[in-house]
């Protein structure tokens, strides 16, 4: 008898020292740990989950229908796409004071003189002459006509920042404890590496989002174990095996993609003969497989999916591993070989595996090099990081990125920018993006994608590029 009540009390002990797992109406979520939580200056995935919960954004914009669906704004509107008018819908921030058209006018000023990450929207895509608010009602003058507004204004770092923080500029303390506009706020500040708690304060469907710091192995297997509802990110070893969860997974694309630029200039890179060798001479796939770990997708075109308007049923040649062709190409064009691949910050590991296998397959001498300042003698990765959904900014920055100068193409991008209607802008930015594979300063390499994986809690799980899964659209557990 006294044997069985000590195995009592020992299997009660074990019990309460275990994880319980999720509490009902609570919903766990495991992240990595944002880069930061002020929504003008993140462009990594966690801090993208994070905001996106904890603001509303004036509209999401559908890259490949060109459907504006407004959010914040009830409306988006211009007779002439020089002159828009933007009508909020009424709404307060976290603290209580309410969202004007003025809190996005100095928002937005704010975001330009600091040079974050979202301050080329405004000053170098959407370049408004004059912006004014009037109550609900904020009014831009461009200095040419553009259609790409709602795109560009449906951007997530462009959301509004209560008039406390803009008096203050205290930006560190503001990212510990942000106050948005969105379904959420933060309750308490953000502890690193541990998360923080989100409580519902407009429409969406748990009542409280725990979000957990961790590393995305461990949330993994945490899932799979009944102790966390959400993974946002699975790692390269678990990738083949995320089909265990049956239904109960994701995979959606991010607004990231990799290139080898480039510098059309010189000499020895001028013939898009010798650019094309060189495209048909990287084994993505191996890339994919080797140190980009599973978290990308070979290019299939010089748009990642992110980006890309339109039905996307063309073929991109120089997106094909075929090295016996591409040292034809080099051999055509008299290439002296030899050549140095520069990497920024970040890309050094898949950069000197790209190197290696230009080596192998084209037969040349090719190197590894960190980027100096200055121009450069040789082609360069280019890791591209999306702030808007608008194709206008990624074809814009890859020109810009080699020096491509050609004057067809610059007309094509701007009519595309001017285009009335979503349609007739795919079609342009279609022929400007043929023209890029055809003369080729830049060649696609690769496109971003995330992943998640959910218990048998956890239902309706919507994800969009910028915000990977909607935390505010999972029904409540």
């Amino acid at each position: 008898m006294r044997l069985l009540a000590l195995l009592a009390v020992l299997a009660l002990a074990v019990t309460g020292c275990s994880d319980p797992g999720p509490a009902p109406g609570v919903l766990s979520v495991g992240i990595r740990e944002p880069a930061t939580l002020l929504p003008a200056d993140l462009s990594d995935q966690a801090g993208r989950l994070v905001t996106g919960a904890l603001w509303t954004p004036l509209a999401d914009y559908d890259a490949a229908t060109g459907k504006v669906t407004p959010r914040a704004a009830e409306s988006i509107e211009s007779a002439d796409r020089v002159h828009w008018t933007v009508r909020l819908r009424p709404s307060t921030f976290h603290d209580g004071t309410p969202v004007t058209a003025q809190s996005y006018v100095d928002t937005w000023r704010a975001i330009a003189a600091a040079h974050w990450v979202a301050s080329p929207v405004l000053t170098k895509l959407v370049r408004a002459r004059e912006i004014k608010a009037s109550g609900l009602v904020l009014t831009l003058t461009l200095d040419r006509p553009s259609g790409q507004v709602p795109a560009l204004l449906s951007a997530p770092g462009l959301v509004p920042l209560p008039a406390s923080v803009l008096a203050s500029h205290d930006w560190n303390g503001f990212a510990k404890a942000p106050v948005g506009n969105g379904p959420y706020r933060l309750d308490g500040p953000w502890k690193p590496g541990s998360g923080g708690t989100l409580k519902r304060v407009g429409e969406g469907g748990a009542a409280t989002i725990e979000l957990r710091v961790g590393e995305p192995s461990a949330q993994y297997d945490a899932v799979k174990a009944g102790t966390l509802d959400l993974a946002t990110e699975v790692p390269g070893e678990k990738h083949e095996a995320i089909h265990e969860f049956g239904d109960r997974h994701a995979t959606w694309a991010l607004p990231q993609a990799g290139y080898l630029t480039f510098p059309v200039t010189d000499p020895r890179f001028t013939d898009a003969t010798v650019r094309h060798g060189f495209a048909l001479g990287v084994d993505r796939a191996a890339l994919e497989a080797g140190p980009l770990a599973h978290q990308v997708d070979p290019a299939k075109a010089l748009l990642p999916p992110a980006d890309a308007p339109g039905e996307r049923t063309g073929t991109c040649r120089p997106c094909t591993f075929d090295a016996a062709a591409g040292k034809a190409l080099l051999k055509q064009a008299s290439f002296p070989g030899g050549a140095t691949v520069y990497f920024g910050p970040g890309a050094e590991g898949w950069t000197r595996t790209l190197v290696v296998g230009l080596h192998k397959a084209l037969d040349v001498s090719v190197t590894a090099q960190a980027r100096p300042a200055g121009q450069l003698d040789g082609p360069s990765t280019l890791d591209v990081k999306l702030a808007t959904p608008s194709p206008y900014e990624l074809l814009s920055a890859l020109a810009e990125a080699s020096g491509y100068r050609d004057e067809n193409f610059r007309q094509n991008l701007a009519l595309a920018d001017a285009a009335a209607t979503g349609d007739e802008a795919g079609e342009l930015y279609r022929l400007a993006e043929n023209q890029l594979l055809r003369d080729l300063p830049v060649a696609p390499l690769w496109s971003g994608h995330g992943h998640a994986v959910w218990g048998d809690r956890v239902h309706d799980v919507v994800t969009t590029p910028f915000t990977g899964p909607v935390l505010a659209g999972i029904a409540a557990p």
